[in-house]
């Protein structure tokens, strides 16, 4: 017995090895001579097959979701293990109740926990569809996206001022654009049971209106104007206290660009979710800004900031 318990512990070293750098597994598949590890004549016929489920299931509970679902199918004792709830139970967001609760309203029963991560990691609507939460696959982190229909701003139902457009480069499928106004001023609140973490605020903005032409996109940038005279404000406020600003021109013109508001920490506490405010001001009335399209305000955790 204690042969083979040395055995396994080699095996599972040599195989997490194998699965770091990236080596090709036709070896294992194909067979795993143990004679150089023991001298059980018993074990010489071993494979990856014959491992139990169980023990399969400690070494894909130290892989990342991507990797278990590829590993699944390499054979059944792969398959059976990377259903075990216990190895999903980790990689989900500790307060994945609360999370299912807010999106779906109700907490669905008899799910595994393999389907509540394939659940999470869909991008859900909520609030009338006006906000949107999904789970990165790596990660587990939690990220939110708030439309412009999902924001308070100023002079939005004036047609002199503002517009909703319809766009295919929008997680919503429509954006708010800006003609020209005198007083620039957008706020957006949200209430989300985040996990806890270090997240960024970001507004997801572009000067010029797209279009297509002959089938490819163009921005006309004719209407841009005003956003280089004074710069922009950012505010970010939390119900406990956190505030962050900042404030720059704004001169990328023709592509969306996402600018950072602040960052806010979600600590472990007896809040079930976490109120957020933020905004976004240009209000000296010397000059009229325009030209500028608003898609959408993007909350994600600081370590998966990719702009």
């Amino acid at each position: 017995m204690k042969s083979i318990f040395a055995f396994e512990e080699g095996f599972f070293l040599g195989f997490r090895f194998q699965c770091v750098m990236g080596a090709g597994l036709s070896g294992f598949q194909n067979g795993f001579s143990t004679d150089s590890c023991s001298g059980d004549r018993n074990l010489s016929k071993t494979n990856l097959g014959d491992l139990p489920e169980s023990c399969v299931a400690l070494i894909v509970e130290n892989l990342d979701p991507v990797e278990i679902c590829r590993f699944a199918k390499l054979n059944r004792a792969f398959r059976g293990a990377s259903w075990a709830d216990f190895v999903w139970e980790s990689k989900l967001p500790p307060n994945y109740s609360l999370i299912l609760e807010r999106i779906l309203g109700v907490f669905p029963e008899n799910l595994q926990k393999r389907d509540i991560y394939s659940c999470l990691c869909r991008i859900n609507s909520f609030d009338d569809g006006s906000k949107k939460v999904w789970l990165d696959k790596r990660t587990g982190g939690i990220c939110l996206c708030i439309s412009a229909r999902g924001l308070s701003i100023t002079g939005i139902d004036d047609r002199r001022y503002w517009s909703h457009i319809p766009s295919d480069e929008s997680r919503f499928s429509c954006i708010a654009y800006l003609q020209q106004i005198w007083w620039f001023e957008v706020d957006g609140e949200i209430n989300f049971p985040l996990p806890p973490g270090t997240y960024s605020v970001f507004f997801r903005l572009q000067l010029g209106r797209p279009t297509k032409r002959f089938g490819r996109r163009v921005c006309n940038t004719e209407q841009v104007h005003g956003w280089d005279i004074k710069p922009v404000r950012f505010q970010l406020w939390t119900e406990d206290g956190q505030y962050s600003t900042s404030q720059c021109m704004l001169t990328e013109q023709g592509n969306w660009t996402h600018y950072h508001t602040g960052n806010f920490v979600v600590e472990k506490s007896k809040r079930s979710s976490t109120r957020l405010k933020f905004s976004m001001t240009q209000i000296d009335c010397t000059h009229t800004k325009g030209g500028l399209c608003l898609d959408s305000v993007i909350v994600y955790p600081s370590r998966l900031m990719r702009f």
